[in-house]
């Protein structure tokens, strides 16, 4: 006993007496607030987090229609005679969900040409931010193998790898 007498007297010299009698006091209970319980059934709100991680359901759709549609988000590239555009598809629809492309005036303006192989690589860059943005970090990018040798095709490629984009999805995890 005198020990512990010795020891809140020490306490109490070097901290002060609130302190030292809060050692001695048991600590009150926290207040219940029932808005912060947890609710027993749980909506996932974000479809795309099973996506991210890698869980989600990729359609394999026919083996005869092409593109396939085992991916979650696809890369498509184009150059026509005049422009440079890049596309980011999403496995539900037909519609794009990310464009870039050289007829964009911020684009063209700072561009001398809007076909050439710095068009291509400036359309790769803004596309890779884009899809940083987006929170679209995987893509599939898949091109037939005699156009992915050019230069153009090369640096969008290089741009968007660059730029943090995956252009591989990770395989699926069956659970």
């Amino acid at each position: 006993m005198a020990l512990v007498a010795a020891l809140l007297r020490r306490v109490r010299l070097q901290s002060g007496w609130r302190e030292a009698r809060s050692l001695t006091q048991a600590a009150p209970k926290p207040e219940v607030n029932h808005n912060e319980d947890i609710s027993k059934t749980f909506v996932n709100r974000n479809p795309r987090n099973l996506e991210q991680m890698a869980l989600a359901v990729k359609d394999r759709g026919w083996a005869s229609v092409w593109p396939t549609r085992h991916y979650y988000h696809r890369l498509v590239f184009r150059r026509s005679q005049h422009h440079v555009s890049a596309e980011v598809y999403s496995r539900d629809s037909n519609v794009p969900v990310l464009t870039c492309s050289t007829q964009e005036w911020a684009l063209k303006k700072e561009l001398s040409s809007t076909r050439s192989v710095t068009a291509c690589q400036a359309v790769g860059e803004v596309l890779a931010q884009r899809c940083h943005e987006a929170g679209i970090t995987h893509l599939v990018y898949r091109e037939v193998p005699w156009t992915f040798r050019t230069d153009a095709v090369q640096t969008f490629w290089t741009a968007m790898k660059e730029g943090g984009v995956v252009l591989s999805e990770p395989r699926r995890k069956f659970i």
